[in-house]
């Protein structure tokens, strides 16, 4: 990883901005007096100073620890869904690719039915049937992203399943599960983590989406998306609420992008040699 990290400039940059994010994410909101649901009386809607390092919204709350509250939840949301949606991809594709047969198609053919359901509809259903709630939203967004996992997952199981080693093990006894957990997910690991960073920035944007409908985080919690929101209705008098919030989402999503791009011709590369 250190290689990795030190293999050109783009990618030392995109990894000390991410690096920087997150730790302000974490350490942010510590580093204010303000809590995040403190009204300034005196500094409602005032540009960025050194009392309010991002200026305030329209009830005199400090932007900066909201930002950074924002952050966390934003950040949150995705290692929860990308989580779920490993839980569920991995295993799927790995069975029906090394299975094969009737099991693959039958599999294959249930991923591309929920292919066809649009996340929002998904969304808007789950809020009718059980309010809004966050953990909702992890849950069906990790539910939605499982189904690109599982497509590579597969491919990848397709492309070693004949393989020396794998048939050895097969005249040797070892039942699926074994061969799937000893031999096919450590040569799948690979693919999977270039997915990983590249899916991170998919469900932020989308969680963002979600919010900026006001299907998503309420208040008082707060996200990203919560935020350009916000900032969206007061952006020709009050700029600041917008710029800030949107330029450390556009920043995350550009770092996860590049880092899942330079690792992807980093592990290519590693391959062909």
């Amino acid at each position: 990883m250190r290689k990795f990290i030190f293999s050109s400039r783009i990618v030392f940059v995109a990894s000390l901005l991410l690096a920087c994010i997150i730790c302000a994410a974490i350490l942010g909101p510590a580093l204010s007096s303000w809590a995040p649901e403190d009204m300034d009386w005196s500094a409602m809607e005032t540009s960025p100073s050194m009392t309010h390092w991002f200026g305030t919204d329209i009830v005199g709350r400090d932007l900066f620890v909201r930002t950074m509250l924002g952050a966390q939840v934003s950040l949150t949301v995705a290692v929860i869904a990308i989580s779920v949606s490993l839980c569920i991809g991995i295993p799927w594709g790995a069975t029906a690719g090394l299975i094969g047969g009737r099991t693959d198609q039958v599999m294959m053919r249930i991923v591309d039915g929920l292919y066809g359901l649009p996340l929002i509809l998904v969304v808007i259903l789950l809020v009718v049937l059980f309010g809004r709630n966050q953990y909702l939203l992890f849950a069906a967004l990790g539910a939605f992203f499982w189904l690109d996992i599982a497509r590579i997952v597969r491919g990848q199981t397709l492309r070693i399943r004949q393989a020396e080693f794998i048939e050895a093990a097969r005249s040797l006894g070892a039942r699926t599960p074994h061969i799937l957990w000893q031999h096919v997910l450590p040569n799948v690991a690979g693919p999977v983590i270039v997915y990983t960073t590249l899916a991170i920035p998919g469900v932020i944007l989308a969680e963002s989406f979600i919010s900026f409908l006001g299907l998503g985080v309420q208040e008082p919690d707060t996200s990203w998306g919560v935020l350009v929101s916000d900032g969206t209705q007061t952006m020709e008098s009050s700029p600041w609420l917008l710029i800030f919030p949107g330029l450390c989402l556009a920043i995350t999503v550009w770092c996860c992008n590049t880092l899942g791009d330079r690792l992807r011709d980093h592990l290519d590369r590693r391959d062909k040699q």
